[in-house]
């Protein structure tokens, strides 16, 4: 029914058209960029910026919370910073600046400057692209993310990334926030619903634009807006289906994150997310689907679904392992209750998990095998020939990533062994106190041994190991 409106719609236009008297020898025209500063003319001065920060927002309106949050993040707290808006078309009615209407009511706001860009020429703007890279935060404002994925590659992109690279911040709401992920939905054919996603993945109407933006632990993310309101999470599920099966991420795995209109996602320096405003949705794709194929309905078991309400935080530097919910797609179908659910597995950290000697020997293993993932191991290397085995449990398609954190008393080196006792890896790192990580992708499921073994010296002050396990 819906493309049947649009080809009535077209028609029309078309009619509409053929109409009007031709005109020879013009182009198209277009309004000139169009800037509006509010604040003082006079750029503020600062030595130093503290950021990244950023605000994924639901809607295309500035969130004041977050964006206080983030300009706070960049000051450290104090002195002031500039904004810069990038809008691909003026409102059509109100304010022609209503982001940084709201910009300029927080603190530490010394000027504003909205820029309305309607070619993409506008983007070598010399203007512009100055008042960009002397500001402290860019905000791309709601519109047509087509628009914006058409400025990769230009001068506006590399300006926009020199403020990020400084420490400055960006983010954007609507379409600012499909922009501001690595994998964007750019709607360039047409938006599409959940329905029409999900009865074909490879829906004309679902184009992915790729290579723009990559900000720091924000890797393998497509993001998409209006989340719960426009019942969006079946088609951000086909585009997390989609990322996977034809490899525009890495690792196998692909995350989404959907923003309900009203809600933001402030994405601090470390990579710690924290909603403010409405909930937020983070959707993880761990595997191949189990069909995703032009004209044919998606099929994909357990999606891994965090569901944030307003303050609580979601860690993209460290992703967790922990507090989701899952839910399916079979033939085109998702299960019920797309938007809450029971976690799966509580995030109550586990009791670290002490060696008992004497665990010298593979057949005196610390048993280690029923922890979940991600387990702590603790231990000393109290004499220089001493060796501490631990016994833990991998799944074919896992991969085992460890940390070991060693104090500065001795050098000691990690193995990760099969049953059998051979070496699968190892990290030798040289030196008291070098810390030890390394990480496999195990082939066979059952039994494996973690080895720290002292390498010269030795101590009373314990070391520490983090085994994380996730499914390829």
């Amino acid at each position: 029914m819906r493309r049947t409106v649009r080809r009535a719609v077209l028609a029309a236009a078309m009619t509409a058209v053929l109409a009007l008297p031709t005109v020879i020898g013009t182009e198209p025209a277009h309004a000139a960029a169009s800037r509006i500063r509010l604040g003082n003319a006079a750029d503020a001065s600062r030595a130093s910026w503290e950021g990244p920060a950023h605000t994924m927002n639901g809607a295309g309106a500035v969130v004041a919370g977050s964006m206080a949050r983030a300009i706070d993040d960049i000051r450290g707290g104090s002195g002031s910073l500039d904004v810069v808006v990038l809008a691909g078309s003026a409102p059509s009615s109100g304010s022609k600046t209503p982001e940084c209407d709201t910009a300029m009511t927080l603190p530490g706001v010394n000027s504003c400057t909205t820029w309305t860009l309607t070619a993409s020429s506008d983007t070598s703007n010399t203007q512009l692209n100055t008042d960009i890279r002397k500001a402290e935060f860019v905000y791309f404002s709601g519109g047509d993310q087509c628009r914006y994925a058409s400025w990769k590659g230009t001068a506006l992109e590399a300006s926009v990334e020199s403020v990020v690279t400084r420490g400055g911040g960006s983010g954007g709401g609507s379409a600012g926030h499909h922009i501001n992920s690595p994998i964007v939905y750019d709607a360039c054919n047409g938006s599409v619903t959940s329905s029409e996603a999900l009865a074909d993945p490879y829906d004309r109407y679902v184009s992915f634009t790729g290579g723009m933006f990559a900000w720091s632990h924000y890797d393998n993310v497509i993001n998409d807006s209006h989340f719960v309101a426009r019942d969006r999470m079946g088609r951000l599920m086909a585009f997390v289906a989609r990322s996977i099966k034809d490899g525009l991420t890495t690792a196998g795995s692909a995350w989404g994150v959907g923003v309900e209109e009203g809600g933001s996602l402030h994405i601090d320096k470390n990579g710690l997310a924290t909603a403010y405003g409405k909930t937020s949705y983070v959707v993880l794709g761990d595997h191949q689907p189990e069909q995703a194929a032009a004209r044919e309905p998606l099929t994909y078991s357990s999606f891994k679904i965090w569901k944030l309400t307003p303050g609580a935080s979601f860690d993209f530097a460290d992703r967790p392992t922990c507090g989701y919910y899952l839910r399916s797609v079979t033939a085109g179908v998702p299960d019920a209750n797309l938007y809450d659910g029971s976690p799966q597995a509580s995030c109550t950290p586990q009791a670290p998990f002490t060696e008992a000697e004497p665990n010298n020997t593979r057949d005196a293993a610390d048993d280690a095998t029923n922890l979940a993932y991600p387990a702590t191991l603790t231990g000393r290397v109290d004499s220089t020939g001493d060796r501490d085995y631990f016994a833990v449990r991998l799944t074919a398609g896992q991969r085992a990533d460890v940390r070991c954190d060693v104090p500065s008393d001795y050098d000691a080196d990690v193995y990760l062994l099969d049953g059998g006792g051979s070496t699968l890896t190892r990290s030798v790192n040289d030196g008291a106190g070098a810390h030890e990580a390394l990480d496999f992708a195990a082939t066979a499921t059952g039994t494996h041994f973690l080895e720290v073994a002292a390498y010269s010296g030795s101590g009373v002050a314990g070391y520490t190991c983090t085994l994380a396990a996730t499914q390829l």
